[in-house]
Parts: C-alpha cells; sequence; structure tokens
C-alpha cells in the first residue's frame, strides 16, 4: 500500500520519535510545543509546519531529514499541477507585482480566509485542507532570508465585500493583511471605490521579476491558467500595471484604509 508524501513524513515523525525512546510529551517539552501539538501532527489532523519539523530535527539530531523531507516531498504536494510551475517562479522571484480585484493575494490570507476562498466549488473536505495547506506552504517564502518585494495591488471591495452568515474570518484577514502590509518587504496599494471602472476590472495577474533579470507573468480566469514569458504579453501586463498602480492611494494611504476596514470589521 503506497503513502501520499505528507502520510510518509508523519509516520517517519512518529518512527524517529519511538526510535529514540520519547514519549508525545517528552518530545513535546524538548521542542517547546504541547504533547496536544505533537499528537496531532502525528495522527494527521494537524499539518507539521516547517518551523515544527526544525525543532523536531534538532531535538532528535537527525541532520534536517523532516525539514528535508518537507521541502522535497511534501511541501507542493498538494496543490495543483498547474500551480507547480509557478510555485518555482515565485521562490526565484526578486520582485512580485501582483493585482488582484476579488481576493486578498494568496501569499497574505489567513488560512480561514482561504478556506472561505473554496467555500463555493463544493470540494469534498479533505480536497478543501490540502489545497489550503498548500497555499499556506507557499506564504513560507516571504518568511525567508531573502524575501522577494512583494507589491500587491488591491481593489478596495476586496477589504469591504459582505461575507456570508456566521462568517467572521474578516477581522482576523483585515488585521493579518495590514500587519504584512507594515513589512519593509511589502507594500500594499488600495483602488479606492471612488475610481469607478479601471483596468483592473479585467482580472487579476501577476509579473515576476527573477534574479537572473528575465521576468515571467501569471493571469488566470474562469476556465485557465497562463504563465507566459513572452515579451509581448509581459509588455501588455507591463503597462496595465502602470494605469491600475497609477490609480491606487499611496502606500501610507492605502494602510490607513485597511486599518479604517479593520476597525469597521470588529
Amino acid at each position: 500500500m503506497g503513502f501520499s508524501p505528507s502520510e510518509f513524513l508523519v509516520r517517519e515523525l512518529r518512527r524517529q520519535r519511538c526510535a529514540a525512546g520519547l514519549t508525545q510529551d517528552a518530545l513535546g517539552e524538548r521542542v517547546h510545543y504541547s504533547n496536544t501539538h505533537v499528537s496531532a501532527v502525528e495522527t494527521g489532523t494537524k499539518q507539521p509546519r516547517p518551523e515544527y519539523l526544525k525543532a523536531v530535527d534538532e531535538a532528535l539530531q537527525t541532520g534536517g531529514l523532516f525539514i528535508h523531507l518537507w521541502e522535497e516531498l511534501v511541501r507542493d504536494s498538494g496543490a495543483p499541477v498547474w500551480l507547480r510551475e509557478w510555485i518555482e517562479v515565485e521562490r526565484e522571484a526578486r520582485t512580485l507585482r501582483w493585482y488582484e480585484q476579488s481576493w486578498v493575494p494568496g501569499l497574505l490570507q489567513t488560512e480561514a480566509y482561504a478556506r472561505a476562498t473554496m467555500a463555493g466549488e463544493l470540494f469534498p473536505p479533505d480536497e478543501i485542507d490540502r489545497l489550503v495547506q498548500a497555499r499556506l506552504a507557499r506564504q513560507e517564502l516571504l518568511n525567508g532570508p531573502r524575501p522577494p518585494l512583494l507589491v500587491a495591488v488591491l481593489d478596495e471591495q476586496v477589504l469591504i465585500r459582505p461575507t456570508g452568515p456566521g462568517q467572521d474570518f474578516m477581522p482576523e484577514q483585515v488585521a493579518h493583511l495590514l500587519a504584512c502590509a507594515e513589512l519593509p518587504h511589502i507594500q500594499v496599494h488600495v483602488v479606492p471605490a471612488e475610481v469607478g471602472m479601471n483596468p483592473g476590472l479585467g482580472g487579476q495577474f501577476i509579473i515576476a521579476e527573477l534574479r537572473d533579470g528575465s521576468r515571467v507573468a501569471h493571469a488566470d480566469n474562469q476556465l485557465s491558467v497562463q504563465i507566459t514569458n513572452e515579451a509581448e504579453h509581459i509588455a501588455t501586463l507591463d503597462a496595465r500595471w502602470e494605469r491600475i498602480r497609477g490609480d491606487a492611494l499611496t502606500r501610507q494611504h492605502s494602510l490607513e484604509l485597511i486599518r479604517k476596514a479593520a476597525t469597521a470589521w470588529t
């Protein structure tokens, strides 16, 4: 019987702990996580995060085994096949210019918000879990030693769009967006509602500049995703970016608008 990459990692975590003669409580004390957290990871009910795996590697002196397994086998395994090419582009990017008219960019989403964006897709629960964890794993690049400069431009509707009954994820999401936007390598600009019709309403896109100076773009719609490095496509999106960015507020004024939205959601 075969195992998924995530299942293999979990089995190896259990095996190495037992081989070291440690209970879940004892391992939890060594890595400064609760025994409940250790148990949840080892039973597969909680996805192991890189910081946890690094702590276990140090505690069990594995030489970085678990973080290596996560990076090589697990990190991208939950992402759709078509997205994996773009994930590699993100990791090589020096700059990401990201426009969104409908959602908070995936790299800046909370878990609850990411889950809500998939609620209407009628995915089975395990598929939603897999996709959400894959999206959250992508965010690790913003916490690395050489994070890209992320410049995100959002339509104001992203901040104020009503949620469904009983859904209360927006206060956390807007607060998280604000915290991210205050970091030196993340800039968030908002296109205010009074701008009205604008070029951004044509859809989401991202332009990545890689560390070798080349550029790759990503754009999607209801039916397909396009990843391209063709000069003509990049030039078209460049021009559209400049027009949209020209309609957006300054970074400081955008932060003030996000703070206002955060207050409105509380």
